[in-house]
């Protein structure tokens, strides 16, 4: 197996395990966290948005779309051979969905959740809870597809 073919083989599984995790929050955690009141849903949030900080989480969500940039480089040179285009497609896909999208809009509602206070949680939370879900929704989405696209135009690749 080609060291190309590993790289995109460990960002299909990154990109999976990401996406995963932000799928769960989509279909299920934020919904059980909106049923509790607002300042326990806050502060479950809070403490999430602490200890996801970690190294296992921080290898997938910050190495998968350094593969993903390789991937990019490599493609983008040649286009025209099988798979390739899907290939670019997944990778910059996973880097405009789950890592852009995260960084951009997720992460700064996350740090301005965790400055507020117990106090404020009936007016913070349901607005933060709307917005956090809204973004979460589109990374997830482009997640799912960035992944399918990477696993599509490796077996393309592949002659499979």
């Amino acid at each position: 197996m080609s060291t190309f073919n590993v790289i995109v083989a460990i960002s299909i599984t990154g990109g999976g395990v990401v996406t995963g995790l932000l799928f769960a929050f989509s279909n299920f955690v934020m919904q059980a966290l909106d049923d509790l009141p607002h300042e326990q849903g806050m502060f479950a949030m809070q403490r999430i948005n602490e200890k996801i900080i970690n190294p296992i989480f921080l290898t997938m969500f910050l190495g998968t779309p350094l593969l993903c940039l390789g991937i990019v480089i490599t493609t983008v040179t040649e286009l025209n051979a099988a798979g390739y285009i899907l290939l670019l497609v997944g990778a910059l896909g996973y880097l405009i969905g789950p890592f852009a999208i995260t960084m951009v809009f997720n992460v700064p509602l996350n740090n301005r959740l965790a400055n507020v206070a117990p106090s404020d949680a009936p007016e913070a939370w349901p607005n933060y809870r709307k917005t956090w879900q809204r973004w979460n929704h589109v990374r997830t989405y482009i997640g799912i597809f960035s992944v399918a696209m990477l696993a599509i135009g490796l077996a393309v690749k592949n002659g499979a």
